[in-house]
């Protein structure tokens, strides 16, 4: 079979503070400030927040969505470092995947400006989906953990559908998120 492949290119945007946050925790273990093993901060170790993030054409907060994430992720290193592990589907609800979704978990090293995920399945145009992103960090504000992230090709996804039609390019670029299927 030949291989096809789609371009896609959008920021998320995981608000935690303000009056409408798009994160908010759910869940967190017994820490204390003053305990020294354990860091604190916006996301110590144990949290559980659950997710729906606008996925927006660009990194300001005005820009035109085109989905939202929905999920959790969990703070799940005892470490100063902040490493995530993410269950998020990335639904889109405008254009030509209007309905369909990609689905990631994986392990997020958070403070690593470019990072790998990996995406284990889809809905809709992205049935069967498998493969790996690799995103980066846009912004991050360390106090109240406020961040968008963009996904693009050029920092890399690379997901195979099976047996699908051709998908949709972003319009903005051929510089996006690249979807492959057979």
């Amino acid at each position: 079979m030949r291989e096809k492949k789609t371009h896609l290119h959008f920021f998320l945007h995981d608000i935690i503070s303000g009056s409408k946050p798009s994160a908010v925790t759910v869940a967190h273990a017994n820490l204390t400030e003053t305990d020294h093993n354990h860091p604190t901060g916006p996301t110590p170790f144990g949290t559980t927040i659950v997710i729906d993030d606008p996925l927006t054409v660009g990194p300001e907060p005005k820009s035109k969505v085109i989905g939202n994430a929905r999920g959790l992720y969990v703070s799940s290193s005892q470490d100063k470092d902040l490493m995530i592990v993410m269950y998020v589907d990335f639904g889109f609800t405008a254009g030509r995947f209007n309905g369909s979704s990609i689905s990631v978990l994986s392990r997020n090293p958070v403070m690593e400006p470019r990072r790998e995920v990996a995406v284990v399945g889809g809905r809709g145009k992205f049935r069967m989906a498998r493969g790996f992103a690799k995103l980066k960090t846009s912004y991050f504000n360390s106090i109240n953990g406020d961040a968008v992230i963009e996904y693009k090709d050029g920092y890399g996804l690379n997901i195979e559908v099976m047996d699908l039609p051709m998908g949709w390019v972003s319009s903005s670029d051929q510089d996006s998120w690249i979807v492959r299927w057979f």
